[in-house]
C-alpha cells in the first residue's frame, strides 16, 4: 500500500515526509509501548500511535520504521518533525481512534505484523 493510499483511508494529513509518498507498506502495528515497536524486524512497517513525544521518533528509526501515524487528532511537535525529517520518517496524523484507523487500514487489505 502506498502513503497516498494510507492517508485518503484514514482521513490524515501528512506532517512530514511530503517527498517520499512512494514507500510500499505491507504491515500495520498499532501501539503505545515503543518497548514493543523494538520487537520489530520488518522495514515496511506502519506504526500507529497516540504517543507524541521525540523517543516515537526515535523508537522508530531504531526499528526501520519509515511512516507513522498519530491518532486521535494528536500532532507532532516542531522538535519531533525535525528529527522525522533527517530520518526520512513521513508523519501522518489522523482524527480517527487508533482502533478505527487500524481497522480502516486492516479493511484495505494491510496486513498485520503479528
Amino acid at each position: 500500500m502506498k502513503i497516498h493510499e494510507i492517508v485518503d483511508i484514514i482521513a490524515g494529513t501528512i506532517i512530514c515526509g511530503e517527498n517520499i509518498q512512494d514507500k510500499e507498506v505491507y504491515y500495520g502495528f498499532t501501539s503505545d509501548l515503543m518497548s514493543d515497536v523494538l520487537t520489530l524486524l520488518d522495514e515496511h512497517v506502519l506504526l500507529i500511535t497516540g504517543l507524541v513525544n521525540t523517543q516515537t521518533i526515535r523508537t522508530a528509526a531504531m526499528s526501520d520504521i519509515h511512516i507513522i501515524v498519530f491518532v486521535r487528532g494528536k500532532k507532532p511537535t516542531r522538535q519531533m518533525i525535525e528529527l522525522a525529517g533527517e530520518q526520512e520518517i513521513v508523519l501522518i496524523a489522523s482524527p480517527y481512534s487508533a482502533f478505527k484507523a487500524s481497522a480502516l487500514l486492516y479493511e484495505k487489505e494491510l496486513l498485520p505484523i503479528y
